[in-house]
């Protein structure tokens, strides 16, 4: 596993202090994609609709009076609702509700090879399972694929990249 201080690792807390470099590996980097990966402000919005979506489920089922009360479970099972909405959907149809409606991917990173097919449900699980844990996600390269990328080998792409890369539309 890669530490904060090798080259190419970055923390939110080094690009808040703009100790990081924001470029993306050179060509010559055995690490480098050969596609762009998607923009944080979209993997955010993605993430926000997601997480909103859920609540929303857990509102209905449990009730408005549930979400509201003092020592309520509900954010648990928000956040059970997220990753299984989110490791369902991926694995179908290659991003969470959040995702499809921000016209992002999850992609597959096999080296030598450009996968247009969703995430196998256990690859999606274990993603999903190391975002809801939060740190993974925190700590990334500079092509923008945090940890839990890595572990599942997987990117996050723009629609127009997939296509363009993965569909060769």
């Amino acid at each position: 596993m890669a530490s904060l201080d090798q080259p190419g690792v970055h923390g939110v807390g080094q690009v808040l202090l703009g100790l990081a470099s924001v470029t993306s590996p050179t060509a010559s980097d055995p690490r480098a994609l050969p596609f762009e990966t998607a923009g944080w402000g979209r993997r955010i919005l993605a993430l926000a609709i997601d997480w909103v979506a859920s609540w929303l489920v857990v509102a209905v089922v449990l009730g408005w009076d549930e979400i509201g009360r003092t020592g309520s479970n509900a954010s648990w099972w928000t956040l059970a609702v997220y990753v299984v909405e989110s490791t369902v959907l991926t694995s179908l149809a290659g991003g969470s509700f959040g995702k499809l409606a921000t016209r992002l991917r999850t992609v597959r990173t096999t080296p030598g090879r450009r996968d247009p097919r969703p995430l196998d449900p256990i690859r999606a699980l274990a993603r999903q399972i190391l975002v809801a844990v939060v740190i993974p996600p925190l700590i990334f390269r500079a092509d923008g694929r945090g940890l839990h990328d890595l572990a599942a080998g997987t990117a996050t792409v723009t629609l127009q990249t997939y296509r363009a890369s993965f569909l060769g539309a």
